[in-house]
């Protein structure tokens, strides 16, 4: 009832909900996690939420947002799949959150950050997965990537240009979640997270795609089972759930404080086993002749569309309001970036409807 009476008429010298979670969270973490008290935002508000910590509220903020929703009709590896079970852009997003917010609860970190961190990692990831990624390199810049464009999705596209204003844990978390076929566990300055949680977001996002990817593989009949090394099914096991749990909880035993850092590691053997399974996956997965032929078409598909949208400006502004994203400024003469914009938002079936209606004749009736 004294809780009811300071969510209904909350008095001056009282605590809100949040202030009181914020004390609690005090208890429960470790020194290396991050308490949501100490962050700020890219710009700062003028009054904070009563209810939900800095963390929570950017989880919310995410998941309401347009570039949320549209995950789920962009491709994780297979392009516009038949079958109901495989999975897309959200689902991967779903999966890496639900992994990430295991490791971090079993370190007493802060779930809510890494949850945060996971559910905006892709927000600007292309559409026809990592194709469309390197359809925008070739044809717009070789700086693009998908984790830069996911940051500028929060800070500036969302909200017709007023982003979402996320705390500065969460930005850079997403920011430097990607590594390609870079080093699983980076020791790197600069490029791991400033925050345990944002590292463990890194890891959990390749666990899931490590064990969705060859199993929508195994279901597309891309691959079989006889063909992945021996060493991945003896070391991780033999289902998705195994080795899922395998990879998580070497994970959760083989790290821990090294000369006052908290270190991610997994063990010698899990590590060796993940970093052959990553390989084949794409010798045999990724660049396999059907699924790279279909990322061939992809990437057609979005040159075609960059550059017709660059040469018709107008076409290319209904296109951002359609989408509810930052207009483009015309002053500045950043025709280009708001195109790439527009491509990278776009859904596989929006891309393909538009290249359609462009560039596919319609027969007179």
């Amino acid at each position: 009832m004294k809780l009811l009476k300071k969510i209904n008429k909350p008095l001056k010298n009282d605590l809100c909900i949040r202030e009181i979670f914020q004390q609690r969270e005090q208890s429960f973490l470790s020194e290396y996690g991050t308490p949501s008290a100490k962050t700020t935002r890219r710009r700062e508000e003028k009054s904070s939420c009563n209810i939900r910590t800095p963390f929570q509220l950017d989880r919310d903020r995410i998941v309401y947002s347009n570039s949320f929703r549209r995950l789920k009709y962009k491709t994780q590896v297979f392009l516009s799949p038949l079958g109901d079970h495989y999975r897309t852009r959200l689902t991967h997003t779903l999966e890496v959150s639900e992994i990430a917010r295991n490791i971090a609860r079993a370190f007493a970190l802060n779930e809510d950050l890494a949850e945060a961190i996971a559910l905006g990692h892709d927000l600007g990831h292309t559409p026809f997965g990592h194709g469309g990624e390197t359809a925008l390199i070739q044809v717009h810049s070789t700086h693009f990537s998908h984790s830069d464009q996911s940051l500028r999705v929060v800070d500036v596209l969302e909200n017709r240009g007023r982003g979402l204003n996320l705390t500065k844990q969460v930005r850079d978390g997403i920011l430097k979640h990607s590594k390609g076929f870079g080093n699983i566990i980076p020791a790197t300055a600069g490029e791991t997270a400033i925050t345990v949680e944002g590292r463990i977001v890194r890891v959990a996002d390749i666990i899931a795609y490590l064990n969705h990817d060859l199993d929508d593989a195994l279901r597309g009949k891309v691959i079989s089972m006889a063909d992945v090394p021996d060493i991945c099914l003896q070391k991780l096991g033999k289902t998705h759930s195994a080795r899922a749990s395998t990879m998580i909880e070497h994970l959760v035993y083989n790290s821990g404080p090294q000369n006052g850092k908290f270190v991610l590691d997994m063990g010698k053997d899990i590590f060796h086993a993940m970093t052959i399974l990553r390989k084949f996956l794409y010798e045999k997965v990724y660049r396999s002749p059907g699924v790279h032929n279909e990322f061939i078409k992809a990437k057609k598909i979005i040159m075609g569309l960059y550059l017709h949208l660059t040469e018709h400006p107008k076409l290319m502004q209904i296109e951002l309001e359609k989408m509810e994203m930052a207009p483009w400024d015309s002053s500045k003469n950043a025709l280009k970036r708001s195109v790439c914009d527009v491509i990278a938002s776009m859904t596989d079936r929006y891309a393909l409807d538009l290249y359609t209606k462009l560039f596919f004749p319609n027969p007179l009736v």
